[in-house]
């Protein structure tokens, strides 16, 4: 009866271990989402992850949507933590099926960033670069032909 039982235990724990190795490397989507990481932070009492917010704004003047990620891998956080105020790229996994918060906050874990370059929101407005890189000038409409003189 007892071998019986550690038989079951065991049978159960491979089975266990078998269900998180297919959802860990199981993506249910993939995806980019480009805009500002404006919250990252180190979060969990036991098991620790980044947990992340990103701004991401269509259209100036609309509501900003926020895209919340988990990101489990040190080198891609300190690549989230180098372009931080900055548009970026993020690459993210959804994952479906794991079952407590010690994988993370979210369903959506972001396995690379990029920094990108910052777009024109329509004509003579573009946000500004805060890295530095010269930002093209704002072209102004030529002022009108001077009219000619009247003679008398």
């Amino acid at each position: 009866m007892l071998k019986g039982f550690v038989i079951g235990i065991v049978v159960l724990a491979v089975l266990l271990a078998g269900y998180f190795a297919i959802v860990l490397h199981w993506n249910y989507s993939t995806g980019e989402r480009a805009g500002w990481v404006q919250k990252f932070s180190r979060k969990g009492w036991i098991c620790k992850t980044w947990e992340g917010e990103l701004a991401l704004v269509s259209l100036p003047g609309t509501s900003v949507e926020k895209f919340y990620f988990t990101v489990r891998d040190e080198a891609v956080a300190e690549q989230i933590n180098k372009v931080m105020g900055r548009r970026v790229s993020l690459h993210y996994e959804e994952k479906v099926g794991l079952p407590t918060t010690c994988f993370g906050e979210t369903r959506h874990y972001v396995t690379q960033a990029v920094e990108t370059p910052d777009i024109p929101l329509g004509p003579g407005v573009v946000l500004p670069n805060p890295s530095g890189a010269p930002q093209p000038a704002p072209t102004s409409p030529s002022p009108p032909p001077a009219a000619p003189a009247a003679s008398r």
